[in-house]
């Protein structure tokens, strides 16, 4: 079980798992991250924060405790 946060640039991975609970984890579900959707990772920033990734077609900057709750395949 691997988090967004260890995949390299350039891969393409799905979603397996949100976790966290609450507003933090209805945020991220806002922004189309769900349970089955591809995230293809960009680019990442030098001190590993932010992570910007592709999803559902859109381009998003993600925060580095935000990509360690996204569980991936």
């Amino acid at each position: 079980m691997k988090t967004l946060r260890e995949v390299p640039c350039g891969q393409t991975v799905t979603v397996s798992k949100l976790n966290g609970e609450g507003p933090v984890r209805r945020r991220i579900m806002d922004m189309g991250i769900t349970k089955g959707t591809e995230v293809f990772v960009r680019k990442v920033a030098p001190l590993g924060d932010p992570v910007e990734v592709t999803v559902r077609g859109y381009e998003l900057s993600l925060r580095k405790a935000d990509t360690e709750r996204i569980v991936v395949e």
